[in-house]
């Protein structure tokens, strides 16, 4: 079978729809299955290409056995709504224009956000005369809306338009979360929506190291290290961690590490020297070899988001990296998140946006050893047994297989 996907980020991008989308693929073609991926010259979050890239029209490259077919768009950095729509339909476009060159396929996957992606599928799937499934990570533009980027308005309201038409017209929809299928049911006007969650490789992530050159690299060595790994975004209410921090700053076995980027990134450097809070750093974006150093020193993973109704369907990614990791869980996010890190009993959770609360959070585990061993020993059980990312790719290929003729 020949997979056709269409994904905005793809490795050397390091965020949660590159890995999740590259590990699909790295699966399927291990099955015996082709697979080509069309997306952008690696740039996010900074509308900085990566060395050794360009923008070009089309480019391919095959990694790990996958087809990449890497197109022009508009590059821009991951803050400005007018030039990330300009980022975000110039790929679509892009991407629409280079399937008569990648050959006939058996089944069409895109993924949204970003939605203009996911509504490309549906002409890429018309245009190859196969089936379309549209894969959502995140309900936009309802999560754009949540965060401030957009007010309601007639915009948004004919970005809810077509969102309706997309998920009546895919052939299926796979959502991330059980709690995004009543909201894609009801526009969809059938109750067909998969649930194919996010997981974990198993073998590339597969319990914590030596971390302590990794702590002593960034001035933090012999302390307990609670870090946050991922996007700094809108959504991601991170002064919170910087507000626990300066609760801390007299628990010299304590340090904070943020690592990735974002359009808040320079903000919270800017509030974390003025505070002048001497137990935190922030690393930036690093390379996705340099990952695992990084588990091997966290100690707490911190996983955040701002305290909406609308985050309480999400499923953080991160969530299942760490557990893999068997690394402990200080969880500020309601919802399936919370259920989910109750059934694993894989760590602790607090009220979003609480910054005395997750302060206690992690003086209680740095204090208690074992119990945070504990936890981190059965986060790797429940992830073994449920969100093996193996497991998951294969669910892709069997509603794969029934879309065929």
């Amino acid at each position: 079978m020949h997979i056709l996907v269409l994904c905005h980020y793809y490795p050397p991008e390091v965020n949660a729809p590159a890995s999740r989308t590259s590990e699909h693929a790295k699966i399927w073609v291990e099955s015996g299955h082709e697979v080509t991926v069309i997306t952008c010259a690696p740039n996010h979050p900074n509308g900085e290409l990566y060395p050794g890239y360009r923008n070009r029209l089309y480019q391919t490259e095959i990694v790990d056995g996958v087809k990449v077919v890497r197109v022009w768009s508009w590059l821009a950095a991951n803050e400005g709504f007018l030039p990330r729509i300009a980022n975000y339909v110039s790929f679509a476009i892009s991407s629409v224009l280079a399937c008569p060159r990648v050959g006939k396929v058996d089944v069409v996957l895109s993924t949204s956000p970003q939605f203009f992606c996911g509504l490309a599928g549906a002409v890429a799937g018309s245009f190859k005369r196969a089936p379309w499934v549209l894969e959502i990570r995140d309900l936009w533009p309802e999560s754009i809306v949540t965060v401030g980027a957009m007010k309601k308005g007639g915009a948004i309201r004919f970005l809810e338009w077509l969102e309706g038409w997309a998920y009546r017209k895919a052939d299926r929809v796979v959502a991330l979360t059980d709690g995004f299928v009543p909201h894609i049911s009801e526009k969809r006007g059938r109750d067909d929506v998969l649930v194919i969650k996010n997981g974990v490789d198993l073998a590339l992530f597969s319990g914590r190291g030596e971390g302590e050159a990794t702590k002593a690299k960034f001035g933090l060595e012999g302390r307990v290290l609670a870090a946050y790994v991922g996007t700094h975004g809108m959504a991601h209410g991170l002064d919170t961690i910087l507000d626990a921090a300066a609760l801390l700053r007299d628990e010299p076995g304590i340090g904070f590490l943020l690592v990735g980027d974002g359009a808040e990134r320079a903000r919270l450097e800017a509030r974390c020297k003025a505070l002048s809070l001497n137990n935190v750093r922030i690393a930036g974006q690093l390379p996705k070899e340099q990952m695992p150093a990084i588990w091997a020193a966290t100690d707490i993973s911190l996983i955040l988001l701002r305290k909406s109704d609308t985050f309480k369907t999400v499923l953080p990614s991160k969530m299942f990296e760490a557990m893999a990791m068997k690394c402990p869980i200080v969880l500020g996010v309601e919802g399936e998140a919370k259920a989910l890190l109750e059934a694993a009993d894989a760590g602790i959770s607090i009220e979003p946006e609480n910054a005395e609360e997750l302060a206690n959070a992690v003086m209680r585990l740095c204090q208690n050893p074992d119990w945070a061993e504990d936890f981190g020993r059965r986060g790797r059980a429940h992830v073994e047994e449920n969100f093996n990312r193996t497991v998951l790719a294969g669910n892709f290929i069997f509603l794969f297989r029934s879309l065929r003729p």
